[in-house]
């Protein structure tokens, strides 16, 4: 199974852009992981026609909030999954997110705006990165894939 992983697009709605990407990048996805900071919820339009899960971040509007939840645990394929987009500084994050969560065997994150996608103690740690890298953090726009089959792996895809 194939799952398009994308967080921090800080876009006030779904542009041309974001909408390229789903198409160019997550074509083959059977489903779409949205780790935060949509900033507008108009964004999850990108990707119609799939299964779209999200949670919001510490930059999302209000109104993001109120619709999606601020952590989630997912049954795929056997395996937990944990969605969640993170706070505060980029030192420790991965350790206080796995406190937020009982077991997992795969934690996709944003916030940070880096891509991170490595194993440690059993757990996957996937961060896609930035779509937009539009503030503050300038460098490449990533996005990621997760693979599940026997195992979980991840792969982080630079956006031209």
């Amino acid at each position: 199974m194939k799952i398009g992983v994308i967080s921090d697009t800080h876009l006030k709605g779904c542009d041309d852009s974001i909408r390229q990407t789903a198409d160019r990048y997550f074509a083959d996805a059977e489903l779409i992981l949205h780790a935060g900071d949509l900033v507008d919820i108009g964004v999850l339009d990108a990707f119609k026609g799939k299964e779209v899960i999200a949670v919001y971040g510490n930059m999302d509007s209000l109104h993001v909030k109120n619709v999606l939840p601020p952590k989630r645990v997912l049954e795929i394929k056997g395996f937990k999954v944990g969605l969640i987009h993170g706070w505060g500084p980029p030192f420790g994050l991965k350790e206080k997110l796995k406190k937020e969560f009982d077991r997992v065997d795969c934690l996709v994150f944003g916030h940070t705006h880096f891509p991170y996608n490595r194993q440690r103690g059993g757990i996957l740690y996937f961060n896609p990165g930035s779509a937009s890298n539009r503030v503050l953090f300038p460098g490449k726009r990533t996005v990621g894939l997760l693979e599940i089959d026997e195992f979980i792996s991840g792969k982080i895809i630079e956006i031209h």
